[in-house]
C-alpha cells in the first residue's frame, strides 16, 4: 500500500469506490472508520467459518474419497502448501485492484473454495482440491490482515487481537453448523454449497464498507514471489514458536490426556476444548491490554504464562492439572499471531508482502507442528515432545521485544 503505519498522521488519501468505507485526503471520516472495523471483523469471522465448516466434514470427505489414515495426512498437507506459494501473490493483487476489490474477489474465492474438498473422488482430485483451497485461504487471509492492520492505523486503537477472536468464533460457527449437518447425516456436497453461497453472499456484502485503499500511480507493484523480507524474519519466529505450540496443542492435548495420564475419551476432548476456548476469550480481551501495557509487555508475559502451562503439562500427574496448563498455554499464545500480524504491517514499505512473509513461517509452523511432536514422542516420550513445546513458548518471552510495533502503546 501507499501508505503504512506511521507514515502520515494526517491520514490516507483514498479513493471513494462506492462511497462506504472512503477517507477523504488529508484526514478521515470517523464514521467510515468505525464502519470499516466492524466489516472488517464480520470478515473475519466469515473466513473463520470457512474453516470450521471443512474441519467439521473431513471425516465425510475420507470415506467419498475412499482414502485410508496416511493417504488423508498426504492430502491434508496440500492446503500449508498451497497458501505458503500463493500467498506473496495477495500484495500485487491488491497493488493492481485497491484493498477493497481485491479483499471482494479474494474472499469470495475462499468461500467458493468450500465446495471443492467434498466433490473430489480419489487422492490425487482431493489433493489438486486442497491445493486450491489452502491458495485461495493464505491470498485472502493475507488481504484481510493487511487490511485489518490498515483499519487499526486510523481507527487509533489495537484491533487486531479482536479480528482473530472473530476469526475463532467464526470457525466455531461453522464447526457448530458442520457438527450438526453430520449428525443428520447430511451429504456434505449440499452442506457445503449452501454454506459457500451464504458465506459468498455475506463476504461480497460486507466488503462495500472496509476501506479502500490505492497505491500511488508511480509506486512499483510487488514481486509476485519473493522470500519473506528481513523484517519479517524475526517477527515470523515469534509467531513460529506461537502457532507451533497451538499445532500441537489442538492435535495432541487429547492423545496426551488420553494416553499418558489414562483419561477416558470424553474428559480428554474437553482439554482441547478448554484450550480452543481460552484462546479465543483471550483474543477478545488482547486489544485492551495491549492498549493499556503495551504489545511487548503483553507478549512477554503471555510467553510466562504459555511456559507455565508447558511445565504443568510435563509435570502433571492428573488430568486436572494437564487441562489446566492447556488452558494457561491457550492463554499465553493468544494474542502473539494477531500481534506478529500487527508489527508485519508496520515493519516496511509493504505491509501486505511482509504480512505475507510471517504469514508463510506461520503457516510452515502449522504444517510441521503435529508431525515433529509424533516424530520426538517416538524418539522419546509424548512428555518428551511437550518438553519441546515449552521451550518454543519460552522463545515468547525471549522474542517479545521484536514485536514492540506491533500495538498503539509501544
Amino acid at each position: 500500500m501507499s501508505e503504512t503505519a506511521g507514515e502520515r498522521a494526517t491520514g490516507a488519501a483514498v479513493a471513494a469506490a462506492g462511497g462506504a468505507g472512503a477517507v477523504p485526503s488529508g484526514g478521515f471520516d470517523r464514521g467510515a472508520v468505525r464502519r470499516a472495523r466492524w466489516a472488517i471483523a464480520a470478515v473475519f469471522c466469515v473466513h473463520g467459518s470457512v474453516t470450521g465448516s471443512f474441519a467439521t466434514r473431513v471425516p465425510w470427505i475420507k470415506d467419498h474419497a475412499d482414502l485410508g489414515a496416511g493417504q488423508l495426512g498426504l492430502a491434508l498437507a496440500f492446503p500449508a502448501l498451497g497458501a505458503a506459494l500463493a500467498m506473496p501473490l495477495a500484495g500485487r493483487i491488491s497493488h493492481r485492484l485497491g484493498s477493497r476489490t481485491a479483499l471482494r474477489l479474494l474472499l469470495a474465492g475462499w468461500t467458493l473454495a468450500l465446495v471443492l474438498p467434498s466433490l473430489a473422488p480419489n487422492l490425487a482430485v482431493l489433493c489438486l482440491a486442497l491445493f486450491v483451497y489452502g491458495a485461495c485461504s493464505g491470498m485472502s487471509d493475507v488481504a484481510m490482515n493487511a487490511l485489518g492492520v490498515e483499519t487499526e492505523n486510523r481507527w487509533g486503537k489495537s484491533i487486531m487481537s479482536g479480528l482473530h477472536g472473530m476469526w475463532s468464533t467464526g470457525a466455531l460457527l461453522g464447526s457448530a453448523a458442520g457438527t450438526l449437518a453430520a449428525h443428520l447425516g447430511s451429504d456434505a456436497r449440499p452442506h457445503h454449497l449452501v454454506t459457500a453461497l451464504v458465506l459468498t453472499a455475506a463476504g461480497l456484502v460486507l466488503c462495500r464498507w472496509v476501506l479502500d485503499l490505492r497505491s500511488e500511480e508511480d509506486e512499483p507493484a510487488p514481486p509476485r514471489f519473493a522470500l519473506p523480507p528481513r523484517s519479517a524474519l524475526l517477527i515470523g519466529a515469534v509467531g513460529f514458536c506461537a502457532v507451533f505450540a497451538e499445532g500441537a496443542s489442538l492435535d495432541w492435548s487429547a492423545v496426551f490426556l488420553h494416553g499418558e495420564l489414562d483419561t477416558s475419551a470424553g474428559i480428554a476432548a474437553a482439554s482441547t476444548t478448554a484450550f480452543t476456548a481460552t484462546m479465543a476469550l483471550a483474543r477478545f480481551a488482547g486489544d485492551g491490554l495491549v492498549d493499556r501495557f503495551g504489545a511487548k509487555r503483553v507478549v512477554r508475559v503471555g510467553g510466562v504464562m504459555a511456559t507455565a502451562g508447558g511445565l504443568l503439562v510435563v509435570l502433571a500427574g492428573n488430568p486436572v492439572a494437564a487441562m489446566g496448563g492447556f488452558a494457561l498455554m491457550g492463554l499465553g499464545i493468544a494474542v502473539v499471531v494477531p500481534l506478529c500480524f500487527a508489527a508485519a504491517g508496520r515493519s516496511g514499505p509493504n505491509p501486505s508482502q511482509a504480512i505475507a512473509g510471517v504469514a508463510t513461517i506461520t503457516y510452515t509452523a502449522g504444517l510441521i507442528a503435529p508431525s515433529a511432536i509424533g516424530v520426538v514422542a517416538d524418539a522419546t516420550s509424548l512428555v518428551g515432545s511437550f518438553v519441546l513445546v515449552t521451550v518454543l513458548a519460552f522463545g515468547l518471552v525471549a522474542g517479545a521485544n521484536v514485536l514492540r510495533a506491533a500495538g498503539r502503546k509501544g
